[in-house]
């Protein structure tokens, strides 16, 4: 009995690392610009890196629903490993990496096996803890995320005492590694019974796929968080990308300096921000249902004014501010989203809407990225940071009259 009670935290605990990889793999790079442009120049571009960061986004953004049907069918501890050595593998690579070119596809190549992580790591957390300690148990695994992107920061940094190549290397062959204990004791726990018959017909796992999505495409309410989900992308994804390179312009620091305080202090400010989020969700949707999504309202509420301030603030004072604002607003709606969608969402189709809100989401950042990288060159990117709280107040309306859960965890197949 023991335990069945400390396994699920186990897990919340070794995936938490793996969120951590996931992050931290994909933001170095964006530290790492001044470092790696003396070697390839197509780098000093702010268009063309803009176009290096957007081609992980949209291909992420595409495969996420599919990651998220075959998580609901197939077995997620597989799906875990199997990403986490790919993009590992792929991180190792790109240190070899001689040219633009091979830069974009090994980035390319990241989105895929990346994409493969998230909906089946928080859809195995969903089925190991339910409505009592989800927000708590997904908020925890979320600071992980919120961690790789602060030391993702330090990529400018190594790169500066070592170089990228050996930051690229040494990072890669973690994830590779760690990926081998994965093996070893993550275990699999479906929230529902898979027919083995039909699992073994790929017609009929293809049918019964695409009934799901049809399902979930028709319920008015999935629209809603689909909305919901991708509106901050646009700001969310803007400061994961961007932010130290406004930072850097903003207080006329160097990238060594400004990427290690962009990347840390939005992670430390989400990072509590999503441990206030998950134990006040978790704690106000036993008072009334819709305590998640007043939950998420806050943190997007903090948000618009953090936009203002990061746009078009100047001194040391007002950017900090903003981005720590930002960072804990974000982190307050981010740990909600999940535990949101089970309240829609059977367990049986968690994963494949979790992919779709991927899909819209990261599609959104991709966007917004290669858009601020021309807004950027026009020396536009302040105040196209602070439009973005526009959007956000859209989503908070729509979610505040919109979204009416029946339930706290919504179990029917």
């Amino acid at each position: 009995m023991k335990s069945k009670k400390i396994y699920p935290w186990l897990v919340v605990a070794m995936l938490w690392f793996v969120a951590l990889l996931n992050y931290l793999d994909r933001q170095m790079l964006s530290t790492m610009k001044p470092s790696m442009m003396i070697d390839i120049h197509e780098l000093v571009s702010a268009e063309n890196f803009g176009r290096l960061m957007a081609v992980f986004l949209w291909i992420y953004a595409l495969m996420s629903p599919i990651s998220g049907v075959i998580a609901d069918r197939l077995n997620r501890k597989w799906m875990i490993v199997g990403s986490l050595f790919v993009w590992s593998g792929v991180t190792l690579m790109m240190g070899f990496a001689h040219t633009f070119d091979q830069l974009y596809w090994l980035r390319a190549i990241m989105g895929i096996s990346e994409a493969f992580y998230i909906p089946a790591g928080l859809s195995l957390i969903a089925d190991y803890h339910d409505g009592k300690t989800r927000s708590l148990a997904i908020g925890i695994h979320t600071t992980g995320i919120y961690l790789g992107q602060a030391f993702g920061g330090f990529g400018a940094t190594i790169a500066g005492n070592f170089s990228w190549q050996t930051t690229f290397h040494w990072f890669g062959l973690v994830g590779v590694a760690y990926s081998l204990v994965l093996i070893l004791f993550l275990k699999e726990k479906k929230g529902y019974d898979v027919d083995a018959v039909r699992k073994n017909s790929i017609l009929k796992e293809l049918a019964t796929s695409f009934k799901g999505i049809g399902m979930l495409l028709g319920n008015i309410s999935f629209w809603v968080l689909l909305f919901y989900f991708s509106a901050p992308s646009l700001p969310g994804w803007a400061t994961k990308n961007w932010l130290p390179t406004l930072l850097s312009e903003s207080l006329h620091l160097k990238m060594t300096e400004a990427g290690p305080m962009a990347t840390i202090t939005m992670a430390m400010a989400s990072f509590a921000g999503v441990l206030i989020g998950g134990v006040l969700s978790d704690k106000w949707v036993h008072k009334n249902l819709k305590g998640r999504i007043y939950t998420g309202v806050i943190g997007l509420g903090l948000t618009i004014p953090a936009l203002i301030l990061l746009g078009y603030g100047h001194s040391f004072t007002t950017v900090l501010g903003g981005a720590l604002c930002f960072g804990l607003g974000f982190g307050i709606f981010d740990v909600n989203n999940m535990p949101i969608l089970c309240q829609f969402v059977s367990p049986r189709y968690r994963a494949t809407g979790y992919g779709l809100m991927n899909l819209v989401g990261i599609a959104s950042g991709a966007v917004i990225t290669g858009f601020l990288g021309k807004s950027d060159d026009a020396g536009n990117l302040g105040g196209n940071f602070a439009v973005l709280g526009i959007v956000v107040l859209v989503a908070i309306l729509l979610q505040l009259t919109m979204l009416n859960p029946k339930f706290i965890n919504k179990t029917e197949y």
